[in-house]
């Protein structure tokens, strides 16, 4: 009897220690793609140039792995302010799981304003701002 519980209770510790185990390397898996998207973005928001950032493009991880973004701007109704919608994919390769990810962020580029359109958008704030002091 003592031999049965012995057993038994090997089996289960042996079962736990392998699930703690792959719980640490799927957190170390994500903590990765984490490190990944941030690299992304931060790569993305530091050009300057608005074609360059709508055209997308590649980016070569340190792990090797490579990454494809693409970017949607949008006029978010103020002057200098855009709405960027951020996508970015990675193909897995070995035993890691490609990734997607997809963010809206909202930027303050006057570089990227047409000066024009700026002006039309000023115009517009100031009466909004102006009907909305009179009330």
């Amino acid at each position: 009897m003592s031999l049965a519980i012995f057993a038994l209770a090997s089996v289960v510790l042996s079962v736990a220690y392998l699930n703690v185990i792959g719980s640490y390397r799927a957190m170390a898996g994500r903590h990765q793609e984490q490190e990944d998207w941030k690299w992304v973005r931060a790569t993305v928001l530091a050009e300057p140039e608005r074609t360059k950032v709508e055209d997308g493009g590649h980016l070569n991880l340190s792990d090797g792995h490579e990454v494809t973004w693409s970017a949607k701007i949008q006029s978010a109704g103020v002057a200098d302010l855009f709405l960027v919608t951020l996508e970015a994919a990675s193909q897995g390769t070995g035993g890691q799981d490609g990734w997607k990810h997809r963010e809206s962020i909202r930027l303050l580029r006057p570089a990227w304003s047409d000066p024009t359109e700026r002006d039309k958008l000023r115009e517009m704030t100031k009466q909004r701002v102006d009907r909305e002091t009179r009330t």
